[in-house]
């Protein structure tokens, strides 16, 4: 007796088990995206001893002057002032360890429990499955309770206003009158404006992401 025929078995369904579910792509080209844009944002970054050239220190005539003083070095300096925010926050995070493993940790919660987790996948915590809407509103209430209802929020505001203290009073005390302030630069070159280039990448790479989920 002749064998039967052999049935041939596509491969289209181990070769999908294989590949790397669509979130791992959207996590990888949203980390490459951010890190490029954050890369060539810093790049325009002016010399520090340019910032701190101490003949180019005066105290100004008025709080006219202090306030024009503050605007064409936010507009040279930004990315050195941003730099020195971020500094500013970074060693109040790490003075309060505390703190800082918390806000990592809803990162992470936000990360893996919704931006990047697949979709078909169902949270399932404690023998309880979560939809995603419920997912999403427990994350938005966590948010809430850990920045505006603990010290966490406090500690933040605290080191913001400490760096913007710090940029106002080098903004109203450095002299921009040697600086190469270009007029023809677009409007839309003010404070934190060099990260927008960045937000929309890391954005772009993350709307697979959020898109399958809506």
């Amino acid at each position: 007796m002749a064998a039967p025929p052999t049935i041939p078995i596509s491969s289209t369904q181990s070769q999908s088990q294989s590949q790397p579910p669509i979130a791992t792509y959207a996590f990888r080209a949203f980390a490459s995206r951010l890190l490029s844009s954050i890369r060539h944002a810093f790049s325009q970054r002016r010399p520090w001893l340019e910032l701190v050239d101490r003949n180019s220190m005066a105290r100004p005539d008025n709080l006219s002057d202090a306030a024009s003083r503050i605007r064409k070095n936010m507009s040279y300096f930004k990315v050195n002032y941003v730099t020195l925010l971020v500094i500013v926050l970074a060693l109040s995070l790490l003075s309060h360890p505390f703190t800082l493993f918390v806000l990592l940790s809803l990162l992470g919660a936000w990360v893996y429990l919704y931006l990047f987790r697949p979709s078909d996948q169902p949270l399932v915590i404690l023998g309880r499955t979560f939809s995603e809407r419920e997912t999403l509103g427990v994350l938005v209430v966590l948010t809430i309770v850990v920045v505006f209802l603990t010290s966490v929020g406090s500690l933040l505001i605290s080191a913001l206003m400490i760096g913007l203290g710090i940029v106002c009073a080098h903004g109203a005390f450095r002299m921009p009158e040697d600086l190469f302030l270009d007029d023809q630069e677009p409007a839309n070159t003010g404070f934190l404006s060099f990260l927008g280039g960045a937000a929309s990448s890391a954005a772009a790479a993350a709307a697979p992401a959020v898109a399958s989920r809506v």
